[in-house]
C-alpha cells in the first residue's frame, strides 16, 4: 500500500508540474479574480486535495485492489469529482483559473494514475502468482461448505486470498488433518484463537447450523482486539460487486442483489461507444486489412471474406464477417473433420486440415476476426461481450447459457482475455454469463486493453 501511495502521488504531481510548466513555464503568475494567489499555490493545493480525494474513495484499502475493473472506476470517479468540485469553487470564489492548466492536468493525471494502476496489478499479479502478496484467510463452517470456499478461492484468478488454516465442527489442531490440502487448526468456538496462531489477517464464515448470528457477531467482537477481518460467504455466486448492497431490517444485514438491466442509459452509451471506437478502429487497421485481403486472396483460392449465420441479441441471426482461414469449400468436410468424436459444445480442433498457412497465422493473432467491426458499426455486434455462436451450438445452450444471448456478441470478450480455446465448455460459458451480468463500461475498457495483450501473445487461439 505504501508503494501505491508514494506512485499516486508522483503521478498526480508529475500532472500538475506539466500543466504548470505548460501553461506558465517559468513565471509564477497570480490567479485573475476576487481571490488571487499564484498559480504555484494553486498546483500545491491542487496536488494535496487530489490525494485527500483517492484517500476518501479508499482507493489504497487491500479490498480495493481486489476489484478489477472496480479500482479504476474507483480511481476515475474520485478524479472527476474533485475536478467538478473545483470547478464549482472556482465559479463561486469568482478565481479565473486557466482552463488550460486545468485541461492538461485533468487527463495527464488521469492517464497517469490509470496507468501505474496497470502496471501495480501486473506486478502484483505476478508476485501473487508465486504465493507472495496474499491476504491469508482462515475458513470457518462445516465441512462440505469450507470445501466449496476453498475452492472457490482457489479458483479466483486475482489470487488475492490464501488460505491457511481451516476451523469445522470437532476440528482440532493436534490431529494433523487436511482439508483439500489445508490443515484443519481448530473448532467452529476456536476460531478467533485460531485465527491469531495462523496469523490469518481475514476469517471467512461459511454455513454451518452452528453458526448462529449471535455466534457470529461474538466472532466479530474477538477479531476486533486483533484487527482481524471478517469475511461472510453468501450463497449467490458470480454478482459482482456494484449489484450487492447490505440493506439493514432490524438489526439483520440483509444482502439486497440488484438485477442485471440489458436496456436503458447505460446500454445507449455502450453503442454510442461502440460504434465510435469502431469507427477510429476500422481507419487505423485500414492497411492491415488492405494487406490481408492481399495475402488470402493470392494464397488460397476463394473469396476473401467468410460470412457465417451467428445467433445474436435476443436470439436474432445475423451474418458474422471473418477473413477466410479455410480451404474454400471448408463447410463440405465438416464430418471428416469431426470424425474423432470429439465434437460438442465450442469445440475447435486444435490441428484442423482445413485451416490454410496464412489462416493459421491470422487465427493465431486473432487477425481474421478484424472485419467483425464492420459488425460493430451495423449494429449486430459489440465490441465487448459473449462470443456469437452457430444456431447448433445455441440449440445445446442450458438456461444459464441462454443468459448469453441477452446482449450483443462480441468482437472480444471475458473468453478471449482468459484463454480462449484452451476454456472447457462449463468455464467458457460461466464467463460468458458473468460478463453478461456485471458488466460496466470501465469493465469493457479493461477488456479491451486485456485483448492486446491476449492477442500479441497469440495465447489458446488455433
Amino acid at each position: 500500500m505504501r508503494v501505491l501511495r508514494v506512485a499516486d502521488s508522483l503521478a498526480i504531481v508529475v500532472a500538475v508540474v506539466a500543466a504548470y510548466l505548460v501553461r506558465f513555464g517559468a513565471d509564477d503568475r497570480a490567479v485573475v479574480g476576487t481571490f488571487s494567489p499564484t498559480y504555484l499555490a494553486v498546483s500545491v493545493v491542487l496536488v494535496v486535495v487530489w490525494l485527500v480525494s483517492l484517500a476518501a474513495a479508499h482507493v489504497w484499502d487491500r479490498r480495493v485492489l481486489t476489484l478489477g475493473a472496480g479500482e479504476y472506476s474507483a480511481v476515475f470517479t474520485a478524479t472527476w469529482r474533485l475536478f467538478a468540485v473545483v470547478a464549482i469553487v472556482l465559479y463561486l470564489a469568482k478565481m479565473d483559473v486557466g482552463r488550460a492548466f486545468l485541461a492538461i492536468a485533468f487527463p495527464l493525471g488521469l492517464a497517469l494514475l490509470l496507468l501505474e494502476r496497470a502496471v501495480s496489478r501486473r506486478w502484483l499479479r505476478v508476485r501473487r502468482n508465486r504465493g507472495e502478496c496474499r491476504t491469508p484467510v482462515l475458513v470457518v463452517g462445516q465441512r462440505e461448505h469450507a470445501e466449496g470456499l476453498i475452492r472457490e478461492v482457489a479458483a479466483d484468478t486475482s489470487r488475492s486470498l490464501g488460505v491457511v488454516g481451516v476451523c469445522v465442527p470437532g476440528g482440532t489442531r493436534d490431529r494433523g488433518e487436511q482439508l483439500l490440502g489445508v490443515p484443519v487448526v481448530g473448532n467452529l468456538a476456536s476460531a478467533a484463537q485460531s485465527a491469531t496462531d495462523v496469523g490469518a489477517q481475514a476469517v471467512a464464515v461459511t454455513g454451518s447450523d452452528e453458526l448462529t448470528a449471535a455466534v457470529v457477531r461474538q466472532l466479530g467482537w474477538d477479531l476486533e482486539q486483533s484487527d482481524t477481518d471478517l469475511l461472510v460467504a453468501g450463497a449467490l455466486t458470480d454478482i459482482a460487486g456494484p449489484r450487492i448492497h447490505v440493506t439493514p431490517v432490524a438489526g439483520l444485514p440483509l444482502m439486497q442483489v440488484d438485477p442485471p438491466r440489458f436496456t436503458g442509459p447505460r446500454y445507449v452509451v455502450k453503442s454510442v461507444a461502440d460504434w465510435c471506437a469502431a469507427l477510429v478502429l476500422t481507419f487505423l487497421v485500414a492497411p492491415v486489412l488492405l494487406l490481408i485481403t492481399i495475402a488470402v486472396s493470392v494464397t488460397s483460392p476463394g473469396p476473401v471474406l467468410y460470412t457465417q449465420a451467428r445467433i445474436g441479441r435476443d436470439g436474432t441471426t445475423f451474418r458474422m464477417l471473418k477473413f477466410r482461414t479455410m480451404v474454400a469449400d471448408a463447410d463440405a468436410h465438416v464430418d471428416e473433420v469431426m470424425a474423432d468424436g470429439r465434437s460438442g459444445l465450442f469445440y475447435k480442433r486444435r490441428d484442423d486440415p482445413r485451416v490454410t498457412p496464412v489462416g493459421r497465422f491470422l487465427r493465431r493473432y486473432s487477425l481474421d476476426e478484424l472485419p467483425q467491426l464492420f459488425n460493430v458499426l451495423g449494429g449486430s455486434m459489440s465490441l465487448v461481450g459473449p462470443r456469437p455462436q452457430v444456431a447448433s451450438e445455441v440449440a445445446l445452450y442450458d438456461r444459464a447459457a441462454h443468459r448469453r444471448l441477452l446482449v450483443k456478441p462480441g468482437l472480444t470478450g471475458l473468453w478471449q482475455v482468459s484463454g480462449r480455446s484452451e476454456l472447457s465448455p462449463d468455464e467458457s460459458i460461466r464467463k460468458d454469463v458473468y460478463y453478461v451480468e456485471n458488466w460496466t463500461l470501465f469493465g469493457d475498457l479493461v477488456i479491451l486493453m486485456r485483448t492486446a495483450r491476449a492477442v500479441i501473445a497469440g495465447q489458446g487461439a488455433y
